[in-house]
């Protein structure tokens, strides 16, 4: 039975994208863990990248994990004080 259905894919990539959209690094460019922020936002944009591949393929459970992952890195960033920690759900 398949239960992801269309509105919650939907719905997963609305949040992850709004997640994407808001998320700013807040540590200064000067510090040394800068280059790492910078590395959670883009493996994040390459995950919600990969959702919208296998969107396309039609197929759902490899792009909701993707989106996940996505979501996971910029949760992770916003844990770890490397981005803004603003809601964006």
């Amino acid at each position: 039975m398949d239960t992801l259905t269309k509105e919650r894919l939907e719905r997963e990539f609305a949040v992850t994208k709004k997640a994407l959209e808001h998320s700013e690094i807040i540590i200064p460019k000067d510090h040394e863990y800068h280059k790492v922020a910078l590395k959670i936002i883009d493996t994040a944009q390459r995950y919600y990248q990969d959702a919208l591949f296998f969107q396309k393929k039609g197929d759902k459970a490899s792009a909701f994990g993707a989106l996940n992952y996505s979501f996971g890195w910029l949760d992770a960033g916003r844990e770890a004080g490397f981005l803004e920690p603003g809601e964006f759900k």
